[in-house]
């Protein structure tokens, strides 16, 4: 409620330091769609070398942080992007059943995909995303994107079907794989090593994407520190699917979205409060 309350008049870059608990878990995701940057996860045993590890990374993360861009929760007017997102509703979705979108985020992505997310129609086609999280806080942030718009949402399991109307969200510490067997896409999931630093990886979900469903998908890589993603995305628009990236503007890590664009894998640059119309855009035929 703080963070609810402190980001449209005072944005601040914030870091959660977060409990394993399933309220903890809540608390996180709560911060995190009120503009947190980021979270760590309190140790839970061997409580040294846990606190070591965890002020390594909150040092680490804190000097992102110092960097991020959160100027966009001053500046976005709730009722515009409201009026934006009702008016992405289009029939034409409805032909669209060989379609897939494929979408990736890390560091401020939870807010991005929630707003990008309410934009979509049921119609839809299937979506699948990886956002960079620890096991256990996945399963939840699919509960939460369920109910924020017309799609349902839920984290992917293996062997699970890319339907319309659909999202289906990498779990935490698992690589996901989009395969088509007999006209049907599925998702397959793995371990295996960590790919561009992470698991699950973007690159490995848009490599996928990028070839078994080619000119019929479009990716979108969203805000986010590094490089994940700038390489499958590449794939992906070299295989002929419709790409864009989000804009420095609205991102709160002009990381990924930056190497992607400059790699060539990204379409254009688009601000976070358009892409959900641009998307539609591209799946029913528009420039």
């Amino acid at each position: 409620e703080f963070l609810r309350r402190l980001m449209p008049q005072y944005p601040l870059p914030v870091i959660m330091v977060s409990s394993l608990t399933v309220r903890g878990k809540q608390i996180t995701l709560d911060a995190l769609n009120a503009g947190a940057v980021d979270f760590v996860s309190k140790p839970t045993s061997n409580m040294m070398q846990g606190l070591s590890a965890m002020m390594g990374e909150l040092i680490a993360k804190v000097e992102i942080a110092s960097r991020a861009n959160v100027s966009h929760w001053k500046a976005a007017s709730r009722a515009a992007i409201a009026e934006r997102l009702r008016q992405t509703e289009n029939t034409a979705l409805a032909e669209t059943t060989d379609k897939i979108v494929a979408i990736g985020a890390s560091t401020g992505g939870v807010e991005a995909i929630n707003r990008v997310v309410k934009g979509f129609p049921a119609s839809m086609p299937g979506v699948v995303i990886v956002q960079h999280m620890p096991a256990g806080f996945t399963a939840m942030f699919s509960e939460r994107l369920n109910q924020l718009g017309a799609m349902k949402a839920r984290e992917a399991t293996h062997g699970d079907r890319v339907r319309n109307g659909t999202i289906l969200v990498a779990p935490g510490d698992r690589h996901l794989r989009v395969v088509r067997s007999g006209g049907v896409y599925t998702v397959l999931l793995e371990g295996g090593d960590k790919v561009s630093g992470h698991r699950p990886s973007v690159d490995v979900m848009m490599h996928s994407v990028a070839q078994c469903v080619g000119r019929n998908a479009v990716g979108a890589l969203l805000t986010g520190m590094g490089a994940d993603g700038a390489n499958g995305l590449l794939a992906m628009r070299q295989a002929g699917s419709r790409t864009l990236a989000q804009d420095e503007q609205s991102s709160v890590v002009f990381g990924m979205p930056k190497v992607a664009w400059e790699r060539g894998g990204a379409e254009r640059l688009v601000p976070l409060d358009n892409i959900a119309a641009t998307l539609i855009s591209y799946l029913t035929g528009g420039k």
